[in-house]
């Protein structure tokens, strides 16, 4: 990298949902921000398009709940700001877990949350196109985030508040140097530079390569995850999102999100995933193809415990995960460079309050997120 380049403030790399709400943060702020995206807003090739995302307020974890807590407000000033809606708490439930259900129930009516413990036979008349074993918890301050909706508010909100944002300008190259960070650009074959003095990087599946030689990070891996949306028996069914803690060969942990996740998604039917199960892929070089086996399971697990679904009227969706091992999010500065990434299968629920922490990392170097979200030391 070499050459004149132009100076700015603060940089953030990669526009999806936490890129636009660090922007965002740092805008309302008052600070001069540019946000450089590779693709366009709400691109299909990242992990954060889509209409619907769980707003599933199920942690046992002091370092989630707190999180959840300033998302939610986050979320309620973003509709202030923007005169949309973006939040539709309809109810969640999670079974599956015994364990599991009395150690989230307990976290959250210690803190004042509004949560219940049902049996299979109550649940099931409530919610008559599914099936439950088990403890069944319901908390009714959860739902969905409207994802788009939320993309789409985030940047104007941030463009409102000054924020200069790029859509197809791909960073090739970032540089620590002793006063700044040099970020080179690729804006349909047009090369610049960026001289930044904090940089926030939330380039999803791109992290490694865009920070690997340069900030020691966690492993992240990238995989390929087929949901999909099936449609209700009966139009008139009222269906809650949901956490089915299956155990067995499933990858991930309970609460975050559970092995098995969805939600209504009101035109394309309701929602359901099996978390964190599928290939790892390079992003470049994504089959955007669901794995049959995958499928046939995905069909399986619906036909089984969803009586209200038909379970051959399957239409799947393609997105990525990033992901630590233990699925915590990297929330640290090192440096001039900020890194938040890791976020995908559990993350979208906590965009303001992310790009909240992200922005307080980039502006002020005392700053620390909680204990399990930082680098390794």
């Amino acid at each position: 990298m070499g050459g004149t380049a132009v100076r700015a403030e603060f940089v953030v790399v990669g526009g999806g949902a936490m890129g636009l709400a660090t922007t965002w943060q740092l805008a309302r702020s008052g600070h001069e921000v540019v946000l450089l995206e590779r693709y366009r807003r709400g691109h299909s090739l990242g992990a954060s398009h889509g209409a619907t995302r769980n707003f599933n307020n199920a942690y046992g974890e002091d370092h989630y709940l707190d999180l959840l807590q300033a998302a939610r407000a986050g979320w309620d000033d973003l509709a202030r700001a923007t005169g949309e809606p973006l939040l539709r708490l309809h109810g969640l439930v999670t079974h599956g877990d015994d364990a599991a259900v009395v150690r989230v129930h307990e976290a959250l009516t210690a803190r004042g949350e509004r949560a219940e413990v049902l049996t299979p036979a109550t649940a099931h008349a409530r919610w008559r196109g599914m099936r439950f074993d088990g403890a069944v918890l319901f908390t009714p301050d959860a739902g969905v985030v409207r994802a788009d909706a939320a993309l789409e508010a985030l940047e104007r909100a941030a463009v409102a508040r000054g924020a200069d944002i790029r859509s197809g300008h791909a960073v090739v190259g970032i540089e620590e140097t002793a006063d700044a960070v040099r970020i080179a650009v690729d804006a349909a074959g047009e090369r610049y530079d960026l001289l930044a003095s904090t940089v926030v990087v939330t380039a999803g599946a791109w992290t490694t390569a865009l920070l690997g030689r340069t900030v020691a990070l966690p492993r992240l891996t990238v995989t390929e995850e087929s949901p999909a949306h099936f449609a209700p028996r009966d139009p008139g069914d009222v269906w809650p999102s949901f956490n089915h803690l299956t155990g067995g060969d499933a990858p991930g942990h309970a609460p975050h999100p559970g092995h098995v996740y969805g939600m209504p998604t009101p035109g394309e039917g309701v929602k359901v995933g099996l978390h964190h199960v599928g290939p790892e892929v390079d992003p470049d070089r994504r089959t955007l193809r669901t794995v049959p086996a995958l499928a046939t399971r995905l069909r399986d697990y619906v036909a089984e415990w969803f009586p209200g679904l038909d379970p051959d009227t399957a239409v799947p969706i393609s997105c990525t995960y990033t992901s630590t091992d233990s699925e915590d999010f990297v929330l640290d500065r090192r440096g001039r460079i900020v890194v938040g990434a890791g976020f995908s299968g559990h993350g979208f629920k906590f965009t303001p309050a992310v790009g909240a922490v992200l922005a307080a990392l980039a502006t002020d170097e005392a700053a620390r997120a909680a204990p399990p979200f930082r680098l390794p030391a």
